[in-house]
């Protein structure tokens, strides 16, 4: 008799169901247009709206660009070559590139010298950039800022490298004097490389001529080389001098919190352009009768004080950010503060400002346009003065002012793109 209260066995399946392609709504171009761009009804609005924007822009500047003309000595003969036709005159780009590049004043004959350091530049900031890169090409790292010096403003070649050498001596005798305590390192190092610096003076006079370019003043620099030389060096001094005012404003010493408090509140508070009218004018009054202090030296000083004020704060928030037991975890091991904040306190703190400094680093670069109100010839400058007062080209703003855009753009679009691929490399964020 059979059991009428047995329950059936479900049927399972002993084979997999073959693949299916996903809808052609859901996948590829289809599918990244529909979820991006047409969402929902409001989103759809907004992008055929800035749709049709973009085509009436598109639409007006492509006949400018079009029928441009680049091979003409001024701009009444481009106006004869358009006939009345919409079009640019990048003639002015070809006819001026290399004192929109170089200046008006730097000696066209060597132009290889600040090309030469350009292109040094990436191979001494490919193996600080990239992980990826040989760690033997830090020596070249090390070396390429005197090189540079030299071979844009020319001279022996004595110099920078005195210059070096009270750098290796600073750091040696900081090494030394570290042990008994990091003010004391430091301050010894300051001193060291002041008194060598101090005697190489009285060394490279008399063998001026030894492995010697021709000299360029300051004064002669300009165009876009002058705004990256500022946004090179004044970036790279700032982070370091940035980290040392944050250390020193969470500094337990009254005096030494006191100092970077002030110095910070008051940089933060004072325009930027301020500063550079007392690097030109009011700096000089100072200074003992007949002594001469070189413009551009000026000017780096005053723009890394000014972005060093501003990466302080960034990286004091991202100091504040780390939980106490960060810094009990290096007491725990026998750290002494300099060991403490080199391995375990700065690293986590930088990767948390990253964001902040690149912000800082892309604005500073931008302002190195500033420069041009005190009659130095940058890009802009060189824009708003000897090109644009030229009989030959007098009335062309869009060709001019446009490839000055596209060059800032380039380099800050850089910067903010390597930023976030760091980020990503060193997974930035607490999980």
């Amino acid at each position: 008799m059979s059991d009428t209260n047995t329950t059936p066995v479900a049927f399972v399946r002993d084979a997999m169901l073959s693949e299916q392609a996903p809808p052609i709504t859901d996948s590829g171009v289809v599918g990244w247009v529909r979820k991006n761009l047409f969402p929902n009804v409001f989103s759809s609005i907004l992008t055929v709206v800035a749709l049709f924007l973009i085509y009436k822009i598109v639409s007006g500047a492509f006949p400018w660009f079009a029928n441009g003309v680049w091979d003409t000595p001024s701009l009444a003969a481009c106006r004869e070559v358009l006939q009345g036709q919409v079009g640019g005159c990048f003639s002015v780009l070809t006819e001026r590139w290399n004192q929109l590049l170089f200046g008006f004043k730097y000696p066209e004959e060597h132009y290889w010298r600040p090309t030469l350091a350009f292109i040094g530049l990436f191979v001494a900031a490919a193996p600080v950039l990239f992980s990826a890169v040989p760690r033997k090409l830090l020596i070249f790292t090390m070396v390429y800022p005197f090189v540079a010096f030299w071979l844009i403003w020319g001279g022996t070649i004595l110099s920078p490298l005195m210059i070096a050498i009270g750098f290796v001596v600073g750091y040696i005798a900081f090494t030394r004097l570290e042990a008994q305590s990091f003010a004391m390192g430091l301050i010894g190092g300051i001193v060291a490389t002041i008194i060598v610096w101090i005697i190489s003076g009285y060394i490279t006079g008399p063998l001026s001529g030894v492995l010697a370019l021709e000299a360029v003043p300051s004064r002669d620099m300009g165009g876009f080389m002058l705004n990256f030389i500022l946004g090179v060096v004044c970036v790279s001094l700032s982070i370091p001098i940035g980290i040392l005012l944050a250390l020193g404003r969470q500094s337990s010493m009254p005096i030494i919190k006191g100092i970077c408090v002030v110095f910070i509140e008051f940089i933060r508070g004072v325009p930027l352009i301020t500063l550079l009218f007392v690097a030109n004018v009011v700096l000089a009054y100072f200074l003992p009768p007949g002594t001469t202090f070189d413009l551009i030296l000026r000017v780096i000083i005053m723009i890394t004080m000014f972005s060093a004020a501003y990466i302080a704060e960034v990286i004091r928030g991202g100091l504040a950010a780390l939980p106490k037991g960060q810094y009990e975890a290096g007491d725990s091991l026998g750290l002494d503060y300099a060991q403490n904040m080199r391995l375990i306190i700065l690293p986590q703190a930088l990767k948390i400002s990253i964001p902040g400094i690149v912000n800082v680093a892309v604005g500073l670069f931008k302002d190195t346009t500033l420069v041009s109100v005190i009659s130095m010839f940058d890009l802009v400058g060189m824009i708003r003065g000897p090109i644009l007062a030229s009989t030959e080209w007098n009335g062309v703003y869009w060709e001019l002012f446009g490839f000055a855009v596209v060059m800032f753009f380039i380099v800050c679009y850089s910067i903010s793109q390597y930023s976030q691929w760091l980020e990503r490399q060193l997974a930035t964020g607490h999980r």
